[in-house]
């Protein structure tokens, strides 16, 4: 009965992610240690996952993030390249005490400086938090 409980909390994931069926979303960052479960459940919903070299608009950017990952505010930036007016984009990083952990603080300043502000944080599995950035009202009548 666990197993049933859990598939029906990961499968919430997709409603709270917003990702619905025929979206177009892309993955950056993937490794190792992203979570299966939610990649599993997205996929369930949408289809297959398109990476970074995707000449398609996409409506959603997954993208896990570790603090060693290099530097937020151009990645950002490179995720809002292919991004639909009206996408958002999950920033997925290690919940505290996980190796790779990210300040909230480094989200809080990377964000704006990218053009992007953060709306909701949801927990994303076991060893990942996700914060909902999307770009500004104003920024996006003028995209």
């Amino acid at each position: 009965m666990n197993a049933t409980a859990g598939q029906a909390e990961v499968k919430s994931l997709a409603d709270r992610f917003g990702v619905e069926p025929g979206m177009v979303v892309m993955e950056m960052g993937y490794d190792d240690d992203v979570d299966q479960d939610l990649r599993d459940v997205l996929i369930d919903r949408c289809g297959e996952l398109v990476d970074e070299e995707t000449d398609e608009v996409v409506d959603v950017v997954l993208l896990w993030w570790r603090d060693d990952d290099g530097d937020l505010v151009e990645t950002l930036i490179d995720a809002l390249g292919p991004l639909a007016d009206n996408g958002v984009v999950w920033l997925l990083t290690p919940k505290a005490g996980r190796p790779g952990h990210v300040e909230p603080s480094e989200i809080n300043e990377s964000a704006p400086t990218a053009g992007l502000q953060q709306t909701s944080t949801v927990n994303a599995g076991k060893d990942w938090t996700a914060a909902r950035l999307v770009a500004p009202r104003a920024a996006r009548s003028r995209r």
